[in-house]
């Protein structure tokens, strides 16, 4: 039986500066999760496959410990009926959702939405968990993505019923009025791992969301 994905909450993204070092990786995960981030992303452009299915591994394994779900960006969609993972996030042109559901019915699947209602309505029926819509602000991680307006997220939410997720240049001071407008979750970067306080960053996010 699948578990259920938090209802709300800070969603952290690993940023390649910390896939160097799986020591640093796996510290700064735990420091998030501290911080009250409730669900973690792996995302890794710059290893091979190789390093990227271990550190994905000992991910999950640190994720598993403190109960938060935890998937993997733009993973093959066969890496889910193998290798033992809990979740993929897919792109654009990262695979077939429906050929995610069925080859691992009990994963946890996330789609990338951009700014299309349509593609999440289509990412639902799929069989996807939750839609990631943005970018909202300005992203260094993707400097020239397309931007979302914030009057998005209510015409998404009522569109569909699984989780929204905001992301892009989402700072706690910005993070509000998405919130507001309906995103479940926040999904942070740079705004929690390049921060002096891990833990203190994932903190202020977490704050946002009602108890």
């Amino acid at each position: 039986m699948k578990k259920v994905l938090p209802s709300a909450g800070l969603y952290v993204i690993t940023p390649d500066a910390l896939c160097h070092s799986e020591p640093l990786l796996l510290k700064a995960v735990q420091a998030a999760i501290r911080g009250g981030a409730v669900m973690v992303q792996y995302r890794d452009k710059i290893n091979d496959a190789d390093t990227r299915l271990r550190q994905a591994k000992a991910l999950q394994a640190l994720c598993r410990e403190a109960a938060v779900p935890f998937l993997l960006n733009d993973g093959p969609v066969s890496a889910l009926s193998h290798s033992g993972l809990d979740g993929v996030h897919l792109g654009h042109s990262d695979g077939d959702l429906e050929e995610a559901r069925r080859l691992a019915p009990s994963a946890w699947l996330g789609a990338t939405c951009g700014q299309s209602i349509p593609r999440a309505v289509a990412a639902q029926a799929a069989g996807a968990d939750y839609v990631a819509f943005g970018a909202f602000y300005a992203s260094t991680t993707k400097p020239q993505a397309q931007r979302a307006s914030v009057d998005l997220l209510p015409q998404a939410r009522q569109a569909i019923h699984i989780p929204i997720c905001a992301i892009g240049g989402i700072t706690p001071e910005n993070a509000a009025p998405l919130i507001a407008a309906g995103a479940n979750y926040i999904a942070a970067i740079s705004g929690v791992f390049a921060a002096g306080d891990i833990e203190a960053a994932a903190r202020d996010y977490s704050r946002l969301f009602p108890r």
